[in-house]
């Protein structure tokens, strides 16, 4: 198992739609239980169940995973901290959309003018 500090040595991705509960755990060094407590602690984490319960992880969740993992580990936030910093995230990419979408619509108009 991979030390809390080697998040960098994770293994690749592979470009596939779901991961089961067992790659995710092998893909982001983290055990399967410790997957399914982090799933009732951040409401960003759900992934699909089918069949029996059965948790089907798609690649977004994965990254957000490795997130939390190196917020939790590496960087020693609590699982409230990391909550909270996800969240702000969150927030500043949402500002940033808006905020390039406000400037495309400018440059829009000064196009217009231009004509």
């Amino acid at each position: 198992m991979l030390e809390p500090s080697n998040n960098n040595e994770l293994p690749v991705i592979p470009e596939k739609r779901y991961f089961t509960i067992g790659e995710v755990s092998e893909l982001c060094g983290v055990k399967p239980h410790v997957l399914r407590y982090w799933e009732q602690e951040f409401a960003e984490l759900s992934p699909v169940k089918r069949r029996g319960n059965r948790r089907y992880y798609q690649r977004h969740e994965v990254l957000m995973i490795r997130q939390i993992r190196s917020l939790l580990y590496e960087q020693g936030y609590t699982i409230g901290g990391a909550r909270a910093h996800l969240v702000s995230d969150n927030e500043d990419s949402a500002r940033a959309r808006q905020l390039i979408h406000q400037m495309i619509t400018d440059l829009e108009e000064v196009l217009e003018v231009l004509k």
